[in-house]
């Protein structure tokens, strides 16, 4: 089965193709950051118009690299959410519009399964069933995954996301967008045990979590000393250590917990937050200590993308045949639970 799969759900472009019996065969991806960067993060009616110039393209991209024609693709799958409602529209219109022209099948994908199956893209993919930490921009959760569709929330943050407290965090010390990346890089060069943040929500007994009151520690922290002079590059790096330090450990310790609880041996990590040193550090120690293993995404598929989309779509599909219908309408779900 060979299913074309396009990401349009912020700010990045996806589209990928993917043969159940192959694998990747092709993706390409267009990233809106240059673009954002000057408003300090994502403007959606931006995003939405640049998905519109490159979707088509990057198509013609794959299918070439790959050396198919759209009349080979089998189905088209698209992310219908959650996301931007402006920018969903764009990829879930194209995938109709090939889809009716072509008389092929669309297969609705959930941007977050699409998360959580990448690791199986990966050179050492993980086996069912596992924990997942997503952790991205708009998400934190813990999820219980038993199989293809079979996901049962544990836990999920009650204000900001972690992604989101890194952004926030990158705006109060003066940081670039996008700020995840900025603070885990200056983070490196702090000072340890300078300042020491609260470890929200860490021993609370469940698998929830709470980032707003570590964003809020940062920004008190960075008042007290621009009261005596502005901030130095020191104090920055000092200040993300610790907030890194804070975010690394909740993280950590939740998803370790939740392995304890399950009695399973195999963690999953996916989003974008998966990409960060500090964290993917912290876990393969705890990996090696506790006799589990971890398994993350293909660096440049931590981001959003198209593969992912293509990959989840097949496997649904195989699953469950249903979904290999042709549709007369199409819509847009910006708010999606993953689980049930």
């Amino acid at each position: 089965m060979l299913i074309l799969g396009i990401e349009s759900s912020c700010d990045e472009t996806g589209v990928a193709l993917y043969d159940s019996a192959r694998g990747l065969l092709a993706h390409a991806l267009h990233s809106q950051i240059d673009m954002h960067v000057a408003y300090g993060g994502v403007v959606p009616e931006l995003a939405s118009r640049d998905h519109i110039r490159r979707v088509l393209p990057l198509t013609d991209v794959v299918l070439a690299e790959a050396g198919v024609t759209l009349n080979d693709v089998d189905a088209i799958a698209c992310t219908v959410g959650p996301g931007l409602a402006g920018a969903l529209l764009v990829g879930t219109a194209c995938a109709n519009a090939i889809a009716f022209a072509l008389n092929k099948p669309v297969i609705d994908v959930h941007h977050l399964e699409g998360h959580l199956l990448s690791p199986l893209l990966s050179s050492n993919p993980p086996e069912f069933p596992f924990i997942a930490l997503l952790v991205s921009g708009g998400h934190t959760q813990l999820m219980r995954v038993d199989g293809v569709g079979q996901y049962q929330l544990l836990g999920e943050t009650l204000d900001d996301a972690a992604g989101e407290a890194f952004d926030k965090t990158a705006k109060v010390l003066g940081l670039s967008y996008p700020g995840g990346p900025a603070v885990s890089k200056i983070a490196e060069s702090g000072v340890p045990n300078r300042f020491k943040f609260g470890r929200p929500m860490m021993h609370n007994g469940d698998f929830d979590f709470s980032f707003a009151g570590l964003k809020t520690a940062v920004l008190t922290q960075a008042k007290k000393l621009q009261m005596i002079a502005p901030l130095t590059d020191q104090d920055k790096a000092d200040i993300a250590h610790a907030f890194v330090e804070s975010a690394v450990d909740v993280l950590t310790y939740k998803a370790f917990k939740a392995l304890q609880a399950s009695g399973f041996n195999r963690l999953v990590i996916a989003g974008g937050v998966g990409a960060n040193a500090q964290l993917r550090a912290r876990l393969n120690a705890m990996a090696i200590k506790h006799g589990f293993k971890v398994f993350y995404p293909e660096l440049h598929l931590c981001t959003d993308n198209g593969a992912m989309i293509a990959l989840a779509g097949c496997l649904s599909a195989q699953q469950d045949p249903s979904l290999l219908k042709h549709q007369d309408t199409f819509t847009v779900r910006p708010r999606w639970p993953l689980y049930s």
